[in-house]
């Protein structure tokens, strides 16, 4: 027992000092590059984990016996710091919009835009016509004007953001009519009576969870209502005996009881979404032509740009969100501005946005182009035989993020099955494609690792990492696995 804690002792005294280690000439070339202060606290840190491995194991790691084997550790862990979180993944989950993966991808027009805004000062609050002070909306709220023939546009972070703020500039202190049935949850347990709460309006709901007629609504609104709001259910669908009430006929109602009529499109489209394969979503525009006040949706999911909340309607009534003290709050910042407006601007060619768009290029890709895709890869798969079984298979892609949750896009799947020989289990099949240059993310479900092909953005590259992981299980299953 003393041998024992004396050569434990000893171990910790080979440790080398911190003042050797700030010596070595490779470690101060570090200092030059990267600082002395971060480079010693990984020093420090690296003494750290020698002494819990003494403790642990009893014996020390091997960058302790050579001062070339500290500058190698050091490196590895300055290149793993220095790692952002945000690297680029390959999506084939199965779900194009992915909220753990970034939802929408930018087109290569947004990506200019907000690159060039990052570069150099630009005119984010500045009229150049007039110069003098503008308003950062503007730009974005001519061409909703143009595109949607909406009369003003408030943008802010998010269309959470969007519906509170659209519900505490007009409706504060007051009643605000929603059906049953439209009492939504979305992700992260939001829901549209917490948000209603915290804009301080008083809920008043009417109808049933599948029936909301007209009359429901007329016989809610007393002298303290403010507004009917509509909310688009786009996460989830009722269908049989169902009823609810068109917003023209609403319209009328409030215009004939002077009071607001609002509406929450969520993931709202600003194109007819039937001709990838998608179901028809309602659009503001024309939703204001249908006598709506105010329309609320997001700029990400089905638009295909950042991430903001856009309330497009009556000038009179966006003024007032403009002027709440929410809206400085919940404003965007210069970048999201610039990759909205560039996105927007791409709508003005609605049959090129299969080209323009990410989202619809993913989309439109035709189930014959997926299945040559995936013969050519599967082809490529051949290092993963000795351990898996890898075949194609038809599979179906959801768009993700609340949006059209009741259709499925056919797709095809490039599928991995582990052989009863196989030492490599599917989860670390997994982890090997989390942890490529470029990580893939598929799903495992029914026994089998799936890559859904209609996530691919590069075929090229997806090819090139499935061939650098397959080398790599192609090693181990000639080395054995434990």
């Amino acid at each position: 027992m003393t041998q024992a804690i004396n050569s434990t002792q000893a171990l910790y005294r080979c440790l080398p000092a911190m003042d050797s280690l700030l010596l070595i000439p490779q470690v101060m070339s570090f200092i030059d590059q990267q600082g002395k202060p971060w480079v010693k606290s990984l020093l420090a840190q690296m003494l750290q984990d020698a002494r819990q491995q003494i403790a642990k194991n009893q014996s020390l790691p091997s960058w302790c016996l050579d001062s070339s084997h500290v500058a190698e550790e050091l490196a590895g862990r300055i290149v793993c710091a220095q790692r952002q979180s945000m690297t680029p993944v390959i999506n084939l989950t199965g779900t194009i919009l992915h909220t753990n993966l970034g939802r929408s991808q930018m087109c290569e027009a947004a990506i200019a835009a907000v690159t060039g805004v990052m570069r150099s000062p630009v005119p984010l609050e500045f009229d150049m016509g007039q110069g003098k002070r503008g308003h950062r909306d503007s730009a974005i709220s001519a061409l909703i004007h143009e595109l949607t023939g909406a009369d003003s546009c408030c943008i802010v972070n998010n269309n959470a953001a969007a519906v509170l703020l659209m519900l505490a500039a007009t409706s504060a202190g007051k009643e605000v009519i929603v059906s049953r049935g439209e009492l939504v949850e979305i992700g992260g347990a939001f829901r549209i009576p917490d948000i209603m709460a915290q804009a301080g309006c008083k809920l008043v709901e009417v109808g049933c969870t599948n029936r909301t007629h007209l009359k429901d609504y007329a016989a809610a609104i007393s002298e303290n209502t403010a507004a009917i709001m509509k909310v688009h259910t786009s996460n989830y669908h009722i269908s049989g005996f169902t009823k609810a009430t068109e917003e023209a006929e609403l319209a009328a109602l409030c215009k004939a009881r002077g009071i607001a009529l609002i509406s929450d499109l969520g993931s709202g489209a600003l194109t007819d979404l039937s001709r990838f394969g998608l179901s028809k979503e309602p659009m503001p525009q024309q939703m204001l032509k249908d006598g709506v006040n105010l329309v609320s949706f997001s700029g990400d999911k089905l638009l295909g740009g950042p991430q903001a909340g856009l309330v497009v309607g009556d000038a009179e009534l966006i003024a007032k969100l403009q002027a709440h003290p929410l809206k400085r709050a919940l404003r965007c910042d210069k970048m999201t501005l610039a990759a909205l407006e560039a996105t927007l601007m791409q709508y003005r060619n609605p049959e090129a946005l299969d080209t323009q768009l990410p989202i619809f290029r993913k989309l439109s890709r035709s189930k014959a182009e997926l299945e040559q895709l995936a013969h050519h890869l599967v082809a490529a798969c051949t290092p993963f035989h000795p351990l898996f079984e890898v075949r194609s298979q038809a599979s179906q892609t959801q768009v993700g993020s609340g949006s059209q949750p009741d259709v499925l896009l056919d797709s095809v799947s490039v599928c991995f099955t582990a052989k009863p020989e196989s030492q490599l289990s599917l989860q670390q099949l997994d982890s090997h494609f989390k942890a490529a240059e470029i990580p893939i993310i598929g799903r495992i479900t029914a026994n089998q690792l799936w890559l859904d092909l209609r996530g691919s953005d590069n075929d090229q590259q997806l090819a090139r990492v499935l061939t650098q992981v397959g080398k790599t299980v192609a090693a181990m299953s000639l080395g054995g696995c434990q």
